[in-house]
C-alpha cells in the first residue's frame, strides 16, 4: 500500500509542480508582455482540470504517507522528532499554498484584468516556489536534509 500511495503522490506532484513551472516560466511572461488576462484565464481553465485533482490527490496521499511515517499525529509539529521536520515543512507549505489560492480565487481572479495582472503574478510565483519546496521537502525524507 505504501508504494502505491507514494507513486500516486509523486505523479500528482509532477502534475502540480510541472504545471506551475510552465505557468511561471512560459505562460506568465507572455501574459505580462501582452497584458492579456485572457491568456492566463485560458491556461488556468485548461490546467485546472488536471491541476486541482492532482493537488487533492497530493493532500490525501500526503496525509496518509505522513501517518504511515509518524502515526501519532500529535507529534507532526514536534521538532524533537526528526521525521516531524519534513511533515511540518510540507504541512506549512500546504497552508501557505491554500492561503495564496484563496486570496487569488476570491480577491484577484474575480477582478482579473489587464490592470491587476502583476497582482496575479505575485500569487503565481510564490505558489510555484512553494510547489518546488514541496518536492524538495519530500526528497528530504530519503535524503535526510530536514532531519
Amino acid at each position: 500500500m505504501y508504494g502505491l500511495l507514494l507513486a500516486l503522490h509523486l505523479i500528482a506532484a509532477t502534475i502540480w509542480t510541472g504545471g506551475h513551472i510552465v505557468l511561471s516560466l512560459v505562460i506568465l511572461p507572455k501574459v505580462l508582455k501582452r497584458r492579456s488576462a485572457q491568456l492566463l484565464l485560458d491556461f488556468e481553465s485548461a490546467y485546472e482540470k488536471i491541476g486541482m485533482p492532482a493537488l487533492i490527490i497530493q493532500v490525501v496521499t500526503g496525509l496518509m504517507l505522513a501517518y504511515h511515517l509518524l502515526p501519532d499525529v500529535s507529534l507532526w509539529f514536534d521538532m524533537s522528532v526528526p521525521v516531524a521536520h519534513g511533515i511540518a515543512a510540507k504541512l506549512s507549505l500546504l497552508a501557505l499554498t491554500v492561503l495564496f489560492a484563496l486570496d487569488a480565487r476570491f480577491r484577484v481572479i474575480p477582478k482579473l484584468s489587464e490592470a491587476n495582472l502583476v497582482d496575479m503574478a505575485w500569487h503565481i510565483i510564490p505558489v510555484t516556489v512553494f510547489s518546488v519546496l514541496f518536492v524538495l521537502a519530500g526528497v528530504s525524507f530519503r535524503a535526510g536534509w530536514l532531519v
